[in-house]
């Protein structure tokens, strides 16, 4: 993918991509320790597709979706990286939010960062959030700030895991829909109230009117996500976010919800970043996929590559571990050994190496693997001794020196 050099001459995006993260690094200090949940996490959403981000519990897929959104709850912090943000057309919003954080000429204007965010992070040291090729760069804005508050919900949106918690129980449906239109659109009640009800109907909800004036306790499972997935897209985001939207659905439930997914994917032309764990989900709906395990992405490729040619012993275990139609009854099911370490541990070099069946001794667990394209397909990067490029010279020089 061809690349436009930023502020930052060694800080990269891709021209293709809505969001390109780089080399980002949110760490957690506690009483006991400090948890790196990401290091050094890399990777694009292309625009207009579908990225899968998968990995088990604790890879820190989470903790990247809220880091894009600087919404990372305290004492979490971005202690490096970027994460750089290529808006769509600019939209003719009305709403609060667009009205405090426009110029004279109308255009959004970027707001001084400020020093002693509320994620920890030090905006006041990075480069200035915008440049000459509209590219802003996430990081430097205050996360409280108007600048911020204008992207979420317009610009990018979240569908969070769990909708019961995540809805207000005090709030109609509606109402809370007609929140983030009235935030972003118009100042107008009204408006706001009908662009509420369209939605509802658009994400199938049967009688729409009645759901806007119902409570999120009224809903079953699956109603709450419609909802959710109605106030996310309320005001046509260029990026949605969604993180396991499906996780405590049924499976008929789950395919729906699957199946509106693209279909609004597809109708709005925006890009969606999927978090999940279940490969049988980025099989169905993801372009691309990229492979985390304990906050580093270990593999990025097509969906087709993943599926058919994966390259790191981990993305093969997951795969491996999905059931199948026509095995043998009484067949064990097929799982990764061990589990995710503990997050205030350190593991010497490649994280997965505890648990990995390729694993060699004296590399894997000493030298850290870099990521590398695979020989001939330069979309599949992978992160493993196995292959050439993902050991750094001279551990590799080192190695076959003792092999002799």
């Amino acid at each position: 993918m061809s690349e436009a050099t930023i502020s930052n001459p060694s800080t990269k995006m891709a021209t293709d991509a809505v969001v390109s993260v780089r080399e980002l690094q949110v760490e957690f200090p506690t009483q006991i320790g400090v948890v790196r949940a990401l290091n050094g996490v890399t990777f694009d959403v292309p625009r207009g597709r579908v990225l899968g981000i998968v990995g088990e519990s604790g890879s820190g897929k989470s903790v990247t979706a809220r880091a894009i959104l600087r919404i990372i709850e305290r004492p979490g912090r971005i202690t490096n990286g970027d994460i750089l943000f290529r808006p769509g057309v600019e939209k003719k919003g009305g709403g609060r939010a667009t009205k405090r954080n426009r110029g004279r000429t109308g255009a959004v204007k970027e707001a001084a960062p400020e020093a002693g965010t509320t994620d920890g992070s030090d905006t006041a040291t990075r480069a200035p959030a915008e440049t000459s090729q509209g590219v802003v760069d996430l990081t430097s804005l205050d996360p409280t700030g108007d600048r911020i508050r204008a992207i979420r919900g317009q610009e990018i949106s979240m569908i969070f895991q769990e909708p019961m918690t995540s809805l207000n129980p005090v709030y109609t449906v509606g109402d809370q829909i007609a929140e983030a239109v009235l935030l972003h659109q118009t100042p107008d009640r009204n408006e706001a109230n009908k662009r509420a009800v369209e939605m509802l109907r658009r994400v199938g909800m049967p009688n729409p009117e009645r759901i806007a004036k119902s409570y999120p306790h009224q809903l079953s499972g699956g109603m709450r996500q419609r909802a959710m997935i109605a106030m996310a897209l309320s005001c046509t985001p260029t990026l949605l976010i969604a993180d396991e939207p499906t996780t405590a659905l049924d499976v008929t439930t789950e395919a729906q919800i699957l199946e509106l997914m693209r279909e609004l994917q597809d109708e709005y032309g925006m890009s969606i970043m999927f978090i999940t764990h279940s490969m049988g989900v980025v099989a169905q709906l993801c372009d691309e996929v990229v492979v985390m395990y304990l906050g580093r992405v270990v593999e990025r490729a097509p969906v087709d590559d993943i599926f058919h040619d994966p390259k790191h012993p981990y993305t093969v275990s997951l795969l491996r571990s999905i059931p199948r139609i026509g095995v043998n009854r009484g067949t064990p099911l097929e799982v990764i050994k061990g589990s995710v370490p503990d997050p205030y541990s350190t593991v010497p070099g490649c994280p997965f190496h505890p648990r990995c069946p390729s694993a060699m001794k004296g590399l894997c667990d000493t030298v850290l693997p870099v990521e590398a394209p695979v020989e001939g397909k330069p979309d599949h990067n992978v992160r493993c001794h196995l292959y050439p490029g993902s050991t750094p010279a001279e551990a590799a020089s080192a190695s076959a020196a003792a092999g002799k």
